[in-house]
């Protein structure tokens, strides 16, 4: 077997450059040799498998789905797909077992695969280490599969989607999918809603000639800012490159921060179940809980990480999630994230509202605040450089531990954790005003700056 590059083993699935050393058709095919010994020993025959718009990732589909097959899996190809896609057809088609071929928003030379063995459920890191040590040992099982193909799943998926929720008003919005997967498919779902749609690179193009389909990314929201105010539309919507992520401007080209309008959403919910738990990872900010208390919620903070916000709103019955990224998580709708879900929740919510979503939004808590920031770290010594940064902050200051250090001043906090998916640490502040934020800021640069394995420049995720 070839010598697979134990990095690309990420916390809750599997990224790596589409090239001769990391993904190419031999290591796709143990990749998914050793994914099948999984479902084996959950006797877990069938999977869906689907594929996003990335560069290789339909050819390397091929290779993956050879891999099952020759282990004894019955494959179903739903074809080119989003994330949410993908786990809404385990219910559809009442299968767990299920692969994601796609990079999520990484860049256009990167994919990657999501694995899932039970409804709505996705790898943890246990689960990711596993699989390297199959793989690694050769625990291979054998067998002939069988291959079908589903060609009609987006259009049960956009059935059962638009029957949820109702739009009171029309609104106009931009949406931009930085050519990524979404391009094609989402624009039509919000169409069929009743909006009135302006596309903004929704042409399908894997090498994301304008921007990588990260809403993350505040230098490759700039022509949707602009878009919007230019069309006079009431939001603009950014989609990233596998449609599980959500980024919103307002009505004037403000960049809303997904912990921002997450309040718009928990409020919504909090209306429909009151006393609900709400859950959100360590990189939210301090408005999003104080909005959640003040209108009844109980408010509870996570790891940050797509897997591990899922489980946790399994476990406390709650009846929504969602992360500074962008991950926005329903239970009334399967439980998984999904970026047009929670797009259409939120046009149903300014739909019914008198304000634009600026006014609403001022009406919220508000903090000085910086985007999620990098700095460059090593893939092989990142964690081990947190836990001692961890351990320093707790010398001098109250620290929430649960992911990283969240590191708690009394005009603020500020928050240094691993970064899951690249070589580089998570770095974000908040304070009550700027002058505050700038401390915050100098104290981490300077713990920072002690380890020379930590890159000088921060740069925004």
């Amino acid at each position: 077997m070839p010598k697979l590059e134990k990095t690309m083993f990420r916390k809750y699935d599997l990224r790596g450059r589409v090239d001769e050393k990391e993904l190419n058709k031999e290591s796709m095919l143990y990749i998914a040799k050793g994914f099948a010994s999984m479902l084996e020993q959950d006797g877990i025959k069938d999977v869906i498998v689907g594929y996003d718009g990335g560069l290789g990732a339909k050819k390397l589909t091929k290779f993956f789905i050879k891999g099952l097959v020759d282990s004894g899996r019955n494959v179903i190809n739903i074809g080119m797909v989003l994330t949410p896609i993908l786990y809404f057809s385990q219910y559809k088609l009442d299968k767990k077992g299920a692969a994601m071929v796609t990079a999520s928003h990484n860049p256009g030379e990167w994919t990657g695969v999501k694995f899932s063995n039970d409804f709505s459920k996705t790898f943890l890191p246990k689960q990711m280490e596993e699989l390297y040590k199959i793989i690694e040992k050769d625990k291979f099982v054998s067998g002939k599969g069988t291959v079908k193909h589903y060609k009609k799943i987006i259009q049960d998926y956009t059935k059962d989607v638009l029957k949820r929720v109702k739009l009171k008003r029309k609104l106009k919005l931009v949406i931009d999918s930085g050519n990524g997967t979404a391009g094609p498919i989402v624009p039509p779902i919000l169409k069929k809603f009743g909006c009135e749609v302006i596309e903004l690179y929704c042409n399908l193009d894997p090498t994301f000639p304008h921007h990588n389909p990260n809403p993350s990314e505040i230098d490759g929201l700039k022509d949707l800012q602009k878009l919007v105010v230019k069309e006079n539309a009431d939001l603009g919507l950014a989609i990233d490159g596998d449609g599980d992520r959500l980024g919103v401007i307002d009505e004037k080209g403000n960049i809303i921060y997904p912990d921002r309008f997450l309040i718009l959403l928990a409020r919504q919910m909090l209306k429909k179940k009151p006393g609900a738990k709400i859950i959100f990872d360590v990189k939210c900010s301090q408005a999003l809980e104080e909005d959640i208390r003040a209108h009844g919620g109980k408010p509870i903070m996570w790891l940050t990480g797509h897997s591990y916000i899922k489980q946790k709103m399994w476990e406390e019955k709650a009846p929504m999630a969602g992360e500074m990224s962008g991950h926005i998580f329903y239970m009334e709708y399967y439980g998984f994230d999904d970026a047009s879900y929670a797009a259409l929740k939120l046009l149903e919510y300014l739909s019914s509202q008198e304000k634009t979503v600026s006014q609403l939004i001022g009406d919220t808590p508000y903090y000085v605040s910086t985007p999620a920031f990098h700095a460059d770290c090593p893939d092989e010594i990142k964690y081990e450089i947190v836990k001692k940064l961890v351990k320093e902050f707790k010398k001098d200051y109250k620290v929430i531990d649960i992911d990283g250090a969240r590191v708690v001043f009394d005009d603020g906090w500020g928050l240094v954790r691993a970064s899951s998916n690249l070589p580089a640490l998570v770095i974000r502040v908040e304070a009550k005003d700027k002058k505050n934020l700038e401390k915050i800021q100098d104290i981490f640069k300077k713990k920072l700056a002690k380890y020379p394995e930590i890159g000088k420049k921060w740069y925004p995720a």
